[in-house]
């Protein structure tokens, strides 16, 4: 049985969809998840649901979950560069690197088990930005490379 967007909403933030304190839920618990993938289930549950059911669900169907959740991260990072692309009106891949980088971090933090729950909210933040940050850097470094 599927979940609604409503039902998900709820479920991921705590509170009902057009809450006032849906963004405040949000960013507190993707922000203080116990690892890096469990950020993903937290951080934008609206995209997050229909990346999960559209694009994610149908790619574990045909390949293993590894390889459908870097699918999946690489089709967001193609969303939010066709966006950039639109805006700019120049091609832009910065996105899809950032966010190929970050379904790799998922995987190696998944792989190593990673848990910080016992952690003060703010260690699990700051390692959960650590993450984002360093992906953010590799990206920009990989892309001052391949744009020369």
């Amino acid at each position: 049985m599927n979940i609604t967007l409503t039902e998900y909403i709820k479920k991921r933030n705590g509170v009902s969809l057009g809450s006032p304190k849906s963004l405040r839920n949000n960013l507190h618990r993707s922000l203080g998840a116990k690892n890096f993938s469990t950020f993903w289930n937290y951080w934008n549950p609206i995209f997050g649901y229909y990346l999960g059911i559209y694009v994610f669900k149908p790619l574990k169907n045909v390949f293993p979950n590894a390889v459908a959740l870097v699918l999946t991260f690489i089709f967001c990072g193609l969303l939010h560069d066709a966006v950039t692309t639109l805006y700019r009106g120049k091609i832009s891949l910065f996105f899809t690197i950032w966010f190929l980088i970050m379904a790799i971090a998922v995987l190696i933090t998944q792989f190593l088990k990673q848990n910080y729950s016992k952690h003060i909210w703010i260690i699990r933040a700051v390692v959960n930005l650590g993450i984002i940050g360093i992906c953010f850097l590799l990206t920009v470094y990989i892309t001052k490379i391949l744009v020369v």
